[in-house]
This record gives C-alpha cells, sequence and structure tokens, in this order.
C-alpha cells in the first residue's frame, strides 16, 4: 500500500515521534522528483541487444531493455542503467542515532533520517515492508535534493544524516550523491544496512559515509537463502571491508524465534566477529516484533536475548547490547575496563552520559567510538 502524506503523519503520532521531528516534513515540498541518474558506468556493464547488467551488489541483474532490477530501483532504459530512487525519499523524520542502532557514534544526537522505496532484499519479517517492497515511482515522495537535505538538517540543528528505513543499497546513488555533499557542509552520513553490496561500491562509498549499523541477519546460508532471498558470504566480506577502510561499525542481528534463535549459531557469530571484526566493534542483539510475513511467530523472550549477550561476552567481545527491550541493562554502554555504566539509557534515550568524549570518569579508560 502506498504511504501518503497523511498516512507518514499518522504512523509517526503513533510512534511518539517529537513534534520536532514532524515539523521536517514541512521543509521539503511533496512530489517525486522527475531525476533520473545514471548508475556509475564502473558498477554495471552494456551488454549485446541493449541488454546491461549492475555490479552495485551481488545478484548482477542482466536486463533487456524496459526491465527493473531485482532491487525495484534501477531501469534499462534504451541500454542504459538508470536508477528511479534519486531526489524521491518516501520517509523522512528526525530520529535519536540510537534508533539505527549505533551506541559508541555522537550518542544523544539526533539524525535527519531519510529512505526511498525499493530494497535488494526480501525479508519475510521486514518491519518497513509498505516501503521497501514497492518501486519508488508507485509511492507518495518528498523532493529532497542533496542541497535540500543538507540544509534541512542544519535547520533542524541535525549532526548527522541518516539513510536508513529501506535497504541505502537500492538508493546508492542518491546516498552517495547526498553524503559527499552533507560532507562538504561540516554534517556527517550514517548508514542502516545489510550490506548486501559489492567492495568496489562499498569502497567508494566509505569515503563519505562516517558510520554504518550492519544488520547482519544470522549466521547461516540457508536462513539468508529462506527468509531473506539473498546470500551471507558477500555481507561478511563486505563487513571485513568496512573494517578495511576503517569506517566505524556497529553490528546488529534481530534474533528471530525458531529462525536464527540457535545459540550454537550465535555462538559461532560472535567468534567470527572478533575474529574478524575486533573485541571492540559493538554488538546488538534484538527483539523480534511480528510483521509482514511472519506474524504468527511470538516476540523474542528477553531471555534468549540474555543469553545471546552473554555469548558475546564469553567469546570476548566488549560491548553487547539488547534492543526492542526496555528498560533492561543491556541498553547501557559499560566500561569494558572497571564495568562502570557509564552510558545508562532507557531504550533509546540517553539519561545520562557521563562519559566525556568517550573516556570512562571512573578509571579513565578511552570507549571505542567517535564521540564528538
Amino acid at each position: 500500500m502506498p504511504l501518503d502524506r497523511r498516512e507518514f503523519l499518522r504512523r509517526a503520532i503513533a510512534g511518539g515521534i517529537a513534534l520536532s521531528a514532524l515539523d521536517v516534513v514541512k521543509l521539503f515540498a511533496e512530489g517525486p522528483a522527475p531525476t533520473r541518474i545514471e548508475v556509475d558506468p564502473a558498477f554495471y556493464k552494456r551488454l549485446d541487444n541493449d541488454r546491461t547488467q549492475c555490479f552495485v551488489c551481488p545478484l548482477h541483474c542482466v536486463l533487456n531493455p524496459g526491465e527493473t532490477c531485482f532491487c525495484r530501483t534501477r531501469n534499462n532504459v534504451d541500454g542504459r542503467l538508470l536508477s528511479f530512487a534519486y531526489n524521491n525519499p518516501c520517509v523522512l523524520t528526525i530520529d535519536a542515532i540510537e534508533k539505527l542502532p549505533l551506541s559508541h557514534f555522537l550518542p544523544g544526537t539526533q539524525t535527519l533520517s531519510l529512505a526511498v522505496g525499493g530494497c535488494n532484499l526480501r525479508c519475510l519479517y521486514c518491519q518497513n515492508w509498505d516501503q521497501s517492497q514497492a518501486r519508488p515511482e508507485t509511492l507518495k515522495n518528498f523532493e529532497v535534493t542533496k542541497e535540500k537535505a543538507a540544509d534541512g538538517a542544519k535547520k533542524k540543528e541535525c549532526k548527522t544524516i541518516a539513510y536508513t528505513y529501506t535497504d541505502p543499497v537500492a538508493f546508492y546513488e542518491y546516498m552517495r550523491d547526498v553524503s559527499v555533499f552533507a560532507k562538504e557542509k561540516g554534517i556527517r552520513n550514517v548508514c542502516a544496512t545489510a550490506l548486501f553490496i559489492e567492495k568496489e561500491p562499498l569502497r567508494a562509498l566509505c569515503k563519505s559515509i562516517d558510520a554504518f549499523a550492519v544488520a547482519l541477519k544470522g549466521f547461516d546460508e540457508k536462513f539468508y537463502d529462506k527468509v531473506l532471498g539473498s546470500q551471507l558470504k558477500p555481507v561478511l566480506d563486505a563487513l571485513v571491508t568496512l573494517k578495511e577502510e576503517k569506517s566505524w561499525l556497529e553490528v546488529v542481528t534481530l534474533v528471530v524465534p525458531t529462525y536464527n534463535d540457535d545459540l550454537g549459531k550465535i555462538r559461532e557469530q560472535c567468534k567470527w566477529h572478533r575474529k574478524n571484526l575486533g573485541a571492540d566493534t559493538p554488538l546488538h542483539f534484538g527483539r523480534f516484533e511480528p510483521q509482514y510475513k511472519l506474524q504468527e511467530l511470538p516476540r523474542t523472550p528477553a531471555e534468549t536475548l540474555e543469553k545471546c549477550r552473554a555469548i558475546g561476552f564469553e567469546e570476548g567481545l566488549k560491548h553487547v547490547y539488547i534492543f526492542n527491550v526496555s528498560p533492561h541493562e543491556g541498553n547501557n554502554t559499560f566500561c569494558p575496563n572497571c564495568k562502570a555504566a557509564v552510558i545508562q539509557r532507557l531504550g533509546f534515550k540517553i539519561l545520562e552520559n557521563t562519559t566525556k568524549d568517550g573516556v570512562c570518569p571512573k578509571c579513565r579508560a578511552k570507549l571505542p567510538g567517535v564521540w564528538r
């Protein structure tokens, strides 16, 4: 179902978004922008008979003229691959940076969040399926150029622009251009993604994206194939690429009952995490809420998430969180040296931050992250 402006506002109010967040929509005109942009020639190939092959994500879609990529955003137009996800976000709101989730990147600040319709995954439990599983042109959109996005973030005193809600890989070109421009204007950029992307487009993106919240949705190829319509190995490879690029990274896994809650697999994931991403890279375990095609499942028990968190610590990870359960001590940031709760949270809201630029006030240990 298309998400129009009235429905967006209704959902925002129902979700408890602050009035200042609702005001952000007044900064932009409603309606799709006419912009269509060619995919970077380095990331697609023109084939015979006006066919094209896309190399933005590992699917490598081959299209005849008039056909659309699996992501629903890139079309073959007369032998050229064009993105139809440009200047036309369907979601515009203001969020706490912790919502992505990012707990070690400018905590307590707000971000201007935007999303364009489309996705290169087919998650059966998608939380935003009415946008992610739709072509951009079928939704009610805002007209937001890179200049307007940066100006809107400054007017709302947001330190960052977040590319989130749908998967930004589907609107890669728009994210790239907005983030490059915003960075030039002193605004940082953060991306919440499943990271199903090829290495070279990712390396290019790392020049303008300051932090990534990556949904590692499970640690099993069968799960990725059955539940996401995707593949695990390219995601693991991309995570390693982020570490090579020295991008700030936090990993999040939504724990879905009976699908990816096997504690043996959770332990395998934590072992891989420490070996390949480092003990300082935060890991978040999240509660599943029944959505989309998995509405018959129960919510994830808090006890399951607590076991996952305990395994993370057992395997040597220093910062393991629980989200979508509040209040819970797993929302807080602890100093790994003296174990003091240096940032206390209630869900996404910070109650107290006793650090100064990420330094523990008790033992003076420096916590990993970006603090100012």
